[in-house]
């Protein structure tokens, strides 16, 4: 029997049986081991094709070649293409007798690569040097490592020694009656405060409620020279700033309108230095006003907290039955507020007497006008225990040493 001249032949005869394979060339098994790739053939036999008739699919013509099936190598790993170097390899079927015996039948399910599906899938690496089998390893499938989270830690609460403590000095030297708040750091910038004994000469800074404050002996001589002054203001007269057309009440004050000169200090223009007015008198009233520049007077007739009486004669026009009166002394409101309580009489048929514990603006004439009554005069003539007495109009005196409010 002839045989047929096939690549790599080494002349001995082809092998005898009905389904063979020619054996490769020692120069092909080296490429193939080069490559990562094997050859075989791809046939059709007669009942496949009966049973892909009966199926319906169409008969795949019988083909004669190479069937490719990839390996990964080092420059050819997921290409799904043989080596364009790697020669054709003849059919298996050239050697087979016709209707005999397969010795090797096809694989049932040829590669992508050679049903024309695409690209071959990615295999595992090439077996290692004298391993026999082609079977392809299990990739071990990836898997993804979380990225470790550092555990959340809580902020730290605010220590409470980061909180500011103590109250500062100047506010418990003004409660206290020792001078005002901005006197007061005026002498605790000259060093002139003393805490528990320590000299204190740090602006802002915060103490103990109950720590004990002295006062030097300059400061106390400071305070000692410090003047208030008693005012019987005309009406025309603004107690407080200046208004277009009016002058302030402070303009009176001057060595010729001096009350007191004869047996009282001589006026200074030193004195007007710092004086401020300690409650307002409206420009449409006179009496009592006083101006001073001590602190300590201020805060006392005009704070928050203070409860001095300030007594004033008001002559109205109208009719004030009891309760309108009743009225008058509690239950009225200001601008959304409850007045405090007051004292209100009348003195005669046309003028009342007030004594307020509170000064808001032009609080008298409107609490006149809630009860149906018109103010013709308003006059101030005590607040405290200073009376206004018979110190004439539009003159000035000092407050005398055994003065108190």
């Amino acid at each position: 029997m002839k045989r047929s001249p096939t690549a790599g032949d080494t002349g001995r005869p082809a092998a005898e049986t009905d389904d063979t394979t020619t054996k490769p060339s020692r120069s092909v098994a080296r490429d193939e081991a080069a490559t990562g790739t094997r050859r075989t053939t791809l046939g059709v036999k007669p009942a496949e094709a009966a049973d892909a008739v009966a199926a319906g699919n169409d008969v795949p013509a019988r083909k004669s070649g190479l069937r490719t099936r990839f390996l990964p190598s080092a420059d050819r790993r997921g290409t799904g293409k043989p080596p364009e170097h790697q020669a054709a390899a003849p059919s298996k079927d050239s050697n087979r007798k016709p209707g005999g015996p397969r010795k090797n039948p096809p694989h049932p399910h040829p590669p992508a690569s050679a049903a024309g599906e695409g690209p071959a899938r990615r295999t595992a690496k090439a077996p290692a040097a004298g391993r026999t089998s082609d079977r392809p390893r299990p990739r071990a499938p990836d898997t993804v490592r979380p990225r470790p989270v550092a555990p959340s830690v809580p902020a730290p609460a605010l220590a409470q020694s980061d909180a500011p403590e103590g109250v500062r000095l100047s506010k418990i030297m003004s409660e206290r009656g020792l001078c005002s708040r901005r006197e007061a750091d005026e002498i605790i910038e000259r060093g002139w405060v003393f805490v528990d004994g320590q000299r204190v000469s740090e602006l802002g800074i915060r103490i103990d409620p109950n720590a004990e404050i002295t006062l030097a002996a300059q400061a106390k001589r400071r305070q000692m020279e410090q003047v208030t002054i008693l005012l019987h203001k005309p009406v025309g007269y603004v107690s407080g700033q200046p208004e277009p057309g009016f002058e302030p009440a402070v303009s009176l004050i001057g060595p010729d309108n001096q009350f007191d000169r004869a047996d009282a200090q001589r006026f200074h223009p030193s004195h007007l230095k710092g004086i401020a007015p300690a409650g307002r008198l409206d420009i449409d009233s006179t009496g009592l006003l006083v101006l001073t520049q001590d602190g300590r007077i201020a805060r006392q007739l005009i704070g928050d907290d203070s409860k001095v009486e300030k007594e004033y004669l008001v002559r109205v026009e109208g009719r004030l039955d009891e309760r309108g009166l009743a009225l008058l002394n509690h239950g009225l409101e200001l601008d959304g507020r409850t007045l405090r309580p007051a004292k209100v009489e009348w003195l005669n048929e046309d003028q009342l007497r007030f004594v307020l514990r509170e000064g808001r603006k032009r609080q008298i004439r409107r609490m006149c006008e809630l009860v149906g009554l018109k103010v013709v005069g308003l006059k101030r003539v005590r607040i405290g225990r200073v009376k206004l007495g018979d110190l004439p109009l539009g003159q000035w005196r000092f407050l005398r040493e055994d003065e108190r409010f």
